[in-house]
């Protein structure tokens, strides 16, 4: 199963299905087919959202803490994820509190492009994404400013309702043939994609672990009655010591998220 490095041919047959060629069978190919599926979506885009979570539901400790909540498992998943997609996005308070590289320093593959939110443009270019040079970086801001961020390139996409307009920065990812989008983090960025009606996929680890306390998984309106909520089909996989959720949301909009 895939909480051990696959073999050789087989993660090859993966990359070469990430440019067009078939999706090899076995375990991998079922759990990856869906995130290498032709995009369905007006914005010519595949969305996978991906987090991991305590027993209870928690992200991080209150404090922020969260490295590691999922085993070893769920590191070489994400950076499976990584290889396999066009981009890997993460939101401002990712950056601020983990100053992740998002590479693919685990696994063989391309390094994604690196997607940074940062509505308010507050985060300082001395962060490891924007002067690494590992990757091709943008910088996405609703604000003005210079055209550079450190080594990124700055995207400017307007505001949405509630923070920036995710729907008009897809188009805008797609313009630029980024297509297979990673939603890497954190909680809140996910919860804003899910509460936009933008996930085709959610990546959902469960470690055995319970904190009792601090940062729950997901970030949405109230729901009045458990009608507002959103009953997905699921896919359960094991991975290592954790479990896998493979949630197909093919870009539903939570009823509690309803206009």
């Amino acid at each position: 199963m895939h909480d051990r490095p696959a073999g050789h041919e087989e993660w090859r047959a993966l990359l070469a299905a990430r440019v067009g060629a078939p999706v090899p069978p076995g375990p991998l190919g079922e759990l990856f087919g869906p995130v290498l599926a032709p995009p369905v979506a007006a914005d010519g885009c595949v969305v996978i959202g991906r987090l991991a979570q305590t027993l209870d539901g928690r992200i991080a400790t209150a404090g922020g803490n969260s490295q590691w909540i999922g085993g070893r498992g769920d590191i070489l998943h994400t950076h499976r994820l990584r290889a396999l997609c066009d981009a890997v996005l993460v939101g401002a308070g990712t950056v601020r509190h983990d100053d992740p590289r998002l590479t693919t320093r685990e696994v063989p593959g391309p390094n994604p492009v690196r997607v940074v939110l940062d509505a308010a443009r507050r985060l300082p270019a001395t962060h490891r994404v924007f002067r690494d040079g590992a990757a091709p970086t943008l910088l996405v801001t609703a604000c003005d400013g210079p055209a550079t961020h450190g080594q990124a390139e700055v995207l400017r996409v307007a505001r949405g309702a509630k923070g920036l307009d995710l729907p008009a920065l897809l188009r805008a990812l797609a313009a630029r043939r980024l297509r297979r989008i990673f939603v890497e983090g954190g909680g809140r960025t996910v919860s804003g994609f899910l509460a936009a009606g933008c996930l085709d996929r959610l990546h959902l680890t469960v470690a055995p672990l319970l904190l009792g306390s601090g940062i729950p998984a997901f970030s949405l309106p109230e729901a009045a009655q458990i009608s507002d909520g959103l009953r997905c089909d699921w896919r359960v996989w094991p991975l290592g010591e954790d479990i896998l959720c493979d949630v197909a949301l093919n870009r539903a909009l939570p009823p509690c998220c309803s206009p």
